[in-house]
């Protein structure tokens, strides 16, 4: 399984950005994917998780995203896609995805490149 997400960028305080996470090889081998986050200086934080293998594509989300933030999915274009709105200063970070052995992404397996978020006015 090889992941890599897109779609980082310079946005303003309030404004809205979606990242894309784009994944190979067969979805047999995870269930499903996670999105996390580091900032200079701090911890990575899981943003959030969303089912792959499941037909529901259940998602949970991080307390400091949730209202904010959407996972969803396009199983025929392998893509998971993070909308991320109502930005805020302390969303900047590099956002990487990661594919989970498990449906509620405790065993990580892959870990895709980064996309940096940088929210500024």
């Amino acid at each position: 399984v090889q992941l890599q997400a897109y779609g980082g960028g310079l946005v303003q305080p309030g404004g809205s950005l979606r990242l894309s996470c784009v994944h190979s090889g067969s979805t047999l081998d995870f269930n499903a994917i996670a999105w996390f986050r580091q900032a200079p200086g701090k911890e990575r934080e899981r943003v959030g998780c969303i089912a792959i293998s499941s037909s529901d594509g259940r998602t949970n989300y991080a307390d400091s995203v949730k209202g904010r933030f959407t996972l969803s999915r396009d199983n025929a274009k392998n893509t998971v896609y993070l909308q991320m709105n109502s930005l805020k200063p302390e969303d900047m970070g590099v956002y990487y995805c990661a594919a989970a052995i498990d449906s509620q992404c405790r065993a990580l397996r892959t870990w895709g490149q980064g996309t940096l978020v940088t929210v500024s006015s």
